[in-house]
């Protein structure tokens, strides 16, 4: 299971796999960035933003077993997580943002799961992911009303975007609990009903 750094290194872990398998040179000075609302007020020129505009607990997930750690304490089970982007190409011409997007998204179609090495890789710090673990990475349309919705909040003119959505990601938990003591007797107290 991961650290809280998680989230951050799997945003950064997509756009590392854009940025190493860009084409060269057609899309040389393409930029690759983590965006925040106020990034759309101001757009780069050219290249890919990702933002991050929901987070989702996958209840399908939740409450999964845990083994007990070294030191005895058995860790609380991890929180699983749902990351929802937004993928956003950006260029001066609508054929240029029209081949980068083609390119972006034919890019991430063909690696479907970020394993733990790419996803450390990008990590702020060391071992943010277990040597097993993996992130599924697919495409998951939102209807054109959410999309607008996104849209009204950064005020710009709303640009061609797709949606994507991060699973399997746990974040494990520092905290643990100690298990208790297995049951070895077990009173039972039969008493006698009352004749009515």
């Amino acid at each position: 299971m991961a650290t809280y750094n998680a989230i951050a290194a799997t945003g950064q872990a997509i756009l590392g796999l854009l940025a190493d398998s860009c084409p060269k040179p057609e899309f040389a000075g393409a930029s690759f960035v983590l965006y925040m609302p106020k990034d759309f007020q101001t757009p780069m020129e050219e290249g890919i933003s990702l933002f991050l505009y929901r987070v989702a607990v996958n209840l399908g997930q939740r409450n999964q077993a845990t083994r007990p750690r070294l030191d005895g304490l058995r860790p609380r089970p991890p929180l699983p997580l749902d990351l929802y982007y937004m993928l956003t190409p950006w260029a001066a011409t609508a054929e240029r943002q029209q081949r980068l997007l083609g390119w972006a998204m034919r890019t991430l179609e063909d690696t479907p799961i970020l394993p733990s090495g790419h996803l450390n890789h990008y990590a702020p710090e060391a071992n943010v992911f277990q040597p097993a673990e993996t992130v599924e990475l697919f495409y998951e349309p939102i209807s054109l009303q959410d999309m607008v919705t996104i849209w009204e909040v950064f005020n710009p003119h709303e640009q061609l975007s797709i949606t994507y959505v991060a699973r399997m990601l746990s974040i494990e938990s520092t905290q643990g609990t100690q298990d208790a003591e297995p049951v070895q007797t077990r009173k039972l107290e039969v008493g006698q009903f009352a004749a009515r």
